[in-house]
């Protein structure tokens, strides 16, 4: 598991709503760090696929990507991606539970509410100013206290027709998850037990807010449709023994990472599946640099179940920061073999054979994990630094320019896309995808020239 900061927007071509961003505040559009783990985010896969196509849309394509942040959000700003807070999860009692987030948020997409709210952004600076069109893209981002404080400036009229307008969109999307739930044999009672925790959350942060001014229906109110909903449907499931075991597993390993090592020694024994008991316990006696122990607890996980990829992965890991260099190439090449299309594994496969001076293989490598993932800043720093190894500056230049466009970092983007620019073959697709960014950073800059 690593941290990787990250731009919140999908593509180069989502950069121009970053520099609207820029235009009506004092800081570049806000990055967010993600945690990012092949095995957590395969797990999430599992457990938000019944949901996924219950609501039509394509469980191989919408991902669901864990945020670096303690609090209890959920948000989405594509149709393709489903950000979670480490601290919702963590803070969720049950798999039902934390579907029925991954339901309301994919309830967004297939409803099309993003579209829609990126739509309303020319209404907004028409009937407000600038100031509420940021207020339309922080709330579509679930910052709904963000938007109010963006948008100061703006008449109160016009904050609260937009706010009506996303409390609308959110009890819709209330409604569109309990039957996605329901349609998955996932109990309803997740999406009630979701609100009763939300409730909890208004009785510890609002005491004085206008109920008018907030993004989201009131808790009770959601409640009280969610009991109807259970009422009227039922609330009826079958065990689920796959989620239940994916939804522990991610929990155990985003637990064993962000709390401290001796948190998890005193809790793993309440892990009922045992492979899931010694990925945890590995995870802990790593990060206390005990590498007898974390080596013990991840080849005993491997025993239970020799054929997970992710076990090695998190091996390959424990490997690369314990700078044992062949052992980690072993233990991700294995993890490749059985997960041949995961770009995480690939990525950590790179770096092992980059690290053993493999350079060529190393870069093989983490071009196919860059073929399939194209927001990975790690990814495109040790891409850079394989192709400056390997003598291709133009092509080392282009990934540093995407790396910082991804990050926000559009000034710093727009100098290496120029120097890509220059050492590209004209015409040639790395030589557009340089102008690409190079364009977004001159847009940028002459933005802040106007302000």
């Amino acid at each position: 598991m690593f941290f990787d900061r990250v731009q919140a927007l999908a593509s180069i071509p989502a950069l121009a709503l970053s520099v609207l961003i820029y235009l009506g505040s004092a800081v570049p559009g806000a990055a967010i760090s993600l945690l990012r783990d092949a095995g957590m985010e395969h797990g999430l896969s599992q457990l938000a696929m019944p949901v996924l196509r219950a609501a039509g849309l394509n469980a191989q394509r919408v991902r669901v990507l864990v945020v670096n942040d303690d609090s209890f959000n959920a948000f989405v700003i594509d149709s393709q991606t489903i950000f979670l807070h480490y601290g919702l999860i963590l803070k969720t009692d049950n798999a039902a539970m934390l579907q029925a987030v991954i339901a309301h948020e994919a309830a967004h997409i297939a409803n099309g509410h993003i579209a829609r709210r990126m739509g309303n952004y020319q209404n907004a600076r028409t009937m407000a100013g600038l100031g509420a069109a940021l207020a339309v893209i922080a709330a579509a981002a679930g910052a709904g206290d963000a938007a109010a404080g963006i948008a100061l400036g703006t008449s109160s009229s016009a904050q609260r027709a937009f706010l009506k307008h996303t409390r609308a969109e959110e009890a819709a999307a209330d409604r569109s998850a309990s039957s996605y739930l329901l349609r998955s044999d996932i109990a309803p009672q997740g999406l009630i037990d979701l609100h009763e925790a939300f409730a909890d959350q208004e009785l510890l942060s609002v005491t004085r807010r206008d109920p008018y001014m907030q993004s989201h229906p009131l808790s009770r109110d959601r409640i009280r449709a969610a009991k109807a909903f259970v009422a009227a449907n039922g609330n009826g499931a079958p065990p689920n023994p796959n989620a239940d075991y994916w939804y522990a597993r991610v929990r155990g390993k985003l637990s064993a990472f962000v709390r401290a090592p001796k948190w998890t020694h005193r809790r793993a024994g309440e892990e009922p599946a045992p492979d899931v008991r010694l990925m945890r316990q590995a995870v802990a006696y790593h990060r206390e640099h005990n590498r007898a122990a974390a080596r013990r607890a991840i080849n005993a996980a491997l025993s239970i179940r020799p054929e997970d990829a992710y076990y090695y992965d998190l091996k390959g890991q424990i490997k690369m920061e314990s700078r044992q260099w062949a052992a980690a190439v072993r233990a991700y090449d294995k993890a490749r073999e059985l997960a041949p299309r995961e770009p995480l594994i690939w990525g950590g496969y790179g770096r092992a054979l980059m690290a053993t001076g493999q350079t060529r293989a190393g870069l093989e490598a983490l071009e196919k994990a860059r073929a399939r993932e194209f927001r990975d800043a790690r990814l495109l720093r040790d891409l850079a630094l394989a192709y400056a190894k390997t003598g291709q500056d133009g092509m080392a230049a282009l990934t540093t320019a995407e790396r910082f466009a991804l990050e926000g970092r559009l000034a710093d983007a727009g100098r290496h896309a120029r120097r890509a620019s220059a050492l590209l073959p004209t015409g040639s697709p790395p030589w557009r995808r340089a102008e690409d960014v190079l364009i977004a950073s001159q847009r940028f800059e002459k933005g802040k020239k106007k302000r």
